[in-house]
């Protein structure tokens, strides 16, 4: 059993692996929340039995709900208004929930310029789930049902004190669920402009940076931001009625992550590099990671024994290309979670992980119900606690692609990568002998030693043996030449430099220059005449 945490690799910069290979072309790495979509609910009135509990409290009769509902969505309505009154900014009703908004947000900030604070309220009738009153034919009785239905949203548009250029979404019915739309980099440039750092921002990315491992520092500072405060000071101004709805059963606004997208920005220091670099990173993202590799990617377990996923399996497992009008994504998702790879204004290179399903990971705490329980690993939540932890298990989903990218690209040619594992080598005066990729013995070898479940723990030389001998052996001393033999293959490894030994344990890791060969190899056996000959135009 696990009894602390597992380290997490720091935030920022990219893997040793894409630091030793494209180093010389990059300025360095960006890494933090990109989008983040949090929940406001008042959670228990979204059962009917409480929904109805809650009126008796209000001493009104469930057939009196419309009427009630009504007045408190007239009096939020004019709350809405007044703000917008007061505080000198335009509302505008949009007669199309398909307009976009934060375009007509941004066109009115150009036009009517505020330096901080709001900048518009916009209202559209949209979707919800809300509730209405329902008769049973059985029972002879009315009761209320939540289901889908429509009714009035006003968008607040802000420049906040502290996360720049945002949107909250305020449901004029009841449940008056709230969505808090907020954007790391715009709350990042926020923070550089009052640290006197100079940047060069084109649409939701940076280009340029006068001191990375500041900015670094200011987005990880972000994790640990102080959230009931803020969110309190929105509620009071957009929603001043939630104290009121709250008090007759003494609940509060619970505020969740629905969705969080995590980037990783390399920056590249010029267009023409990554553009090169580009159609390489999109054939192996496509056409090299199997369902086992975005498995691992997204924090997945993966059996040793068979490199498969589990037969039982449910879930989706998608990978698309797409093309967009400023370049081609690449993404992989595992049961709606998912990891894509794109370039950004020409020199950027993003690789960002989105979790909309935290509980398909874990985070080390205490039993929920029960703070004081032995901590133990648990599914991540999504109540803002967990957020720190969300953006550790991105990171290192988003650090796994990139490795996974350094290793199947570059500019080197296969023959030149191969020559070397491809020729005897001496070491300490014995000579050992050639690998041959293309062999069935040796290209299983080097399939094993490439497997995601080791890249962090390494293998052993019984993991080897599971791979490379699937049946059982017959007597201890098929065991022992099993051993022996796995033993000579690790030794030939390790002299071509593909492995190294984990000191003071009895594990092997890849060394950098094993994974890039391997995984370069790899990809070539897989490959068809027609893939190769594209590749080679």
């Amino acid at each position: 059993m696990k009894t602390k945490r597992e380290p997490i690799a720091s935030p920022g910069g990219v893997p040793e692996c894409f630091a030793n290979k494209f180093g010389s072309q990059i300025q360095g790495a960006l890494s933090g929340f990109d989008r983040l979509r949090l929940r406001g609910t008042l959670r228990h009135l979204f059962k009917p039995s409480v929904m109805e509990a809650y009126l008796n409290a209000c001493r009104v009769l469930i057939k009196d709900f419309g009427d009630f509902a009504e007045g408190i969505t007239k009096r939020v309505k004019a709350a809405v208004y007044d703000l917008a009154q007061r505080k000198q900014r335009p509302y505008h009703y949009l007669r199309s929930p398909q307009v976009s908004k934060e375009a007509l947000a941004q066109a009115i900030l150009q036009k009517d310029p505020v330096t901080q604070g709001l900048i518009t309220i916009l209202g559209s009738v949209e979707p919800c789930m809300s509730y209405v009153v329902r008769g049973s034919r059985e029972t002879k009785l009315i009761h209320l049902e939540l289901e889908p239905r429509k009714c009035l949203h006003f968008y607040f548009y802000y420049l906040h004190p502290t996360f720049g250029f945002m949107q909250l979404r305020l449901q004029s019915w009841f449940p008056f669920a709230i969505n808090l739309n907020l954007n790391g980099r715009e709350w990042l440039a926020h923070q550089l402009d009052q640290a006197g750092v100079g940047y060069r921002k084109a649409d939701n990315c940076f280009v340029w940076i006068e001191d990375l491992p500041r900015a670094q520092a200011l987005m990880r500072a972000q994790w640990a931001t102080q959230w009931p405060p803020l969110l309190q000071g929105l509620l009071q101004e957009c929603h001043p009625l939630h104290e009121e709805i709250c008090r007759p059963i003494a609940q509060q606004y619970y505020w969740s992550a629905s969705e969080t997208e995590y980037a990783t920005d390399v920056l590249f220091k010029d267009a023409d590099t990554l553009a090169k670099l580009y159609p390489q990173f999109v054939h192996h993202g496509i056409s090299s990671f199997a369902s086992p590799d975005v498995m691992r990617f997204l924090g997945r377990y993966v059996p040793i024994s068979t490199g498969r996923v589990y037969g039982h399996f449910e879930g989706e497992i998608i990978s698309d290309l797409k093309h967009r009008p400023e370049g081609i994504r690449v993404k992989h998702s595992v049961n709606g979670n998912s990891i894509k790879v794109y370039d950004k204004q020409g020199s950027v290179l993003r690789v960002e992980t989105t979790i909309v399903h935290p509980e398909e990971f874990k985070v080390y705490r205490a039993a929920e119900k029960d703070p004081e329980a032995k901590l133990g690993w648990r599914d991540l939540r999504r109540g803002l606690a967990d957020l720190p932890r969300r953006a550790e298990v991105s990171h290192a989903s988003n650090q796994r692609y990139l490795t996974a990218l350094a290793a199947v690209t570059g500019t080197t040619p296969l023959s030149e990568a191969a020559r070397s594992i491809c020729q005897p080598v001496v070491r300490q005066g014995q000579r050992y002998r050639p690998l041959n990729p293309w062999s069935a013995q040796d290209g299983a070898l080097l399939e094993a030693i490439s497997r995601g479940e080791f890249a962090i723990n390494g293998l052993r030389n019984r993991d080897l043996q599971r791979l490379l001998y699937p049946r059982k052996a017959s007597d201890p001393t098929e065991q022992r030449r099993r051993s022996a033999a796995t033993t000579r293959k690790l030794r030939v490894l390790r002299a071509h430099g593909l492995l190294k030994k984990v000191s003071g344990t009895h594990r092997y890791v890849l060394t950098s220059k094993g994974r890039e060969i391997i995984t370069a190899l790899l990809a070539a056996r897989q490959a068809d005449v027609d893939q190769l000959t594209k590749l080679a135009a």
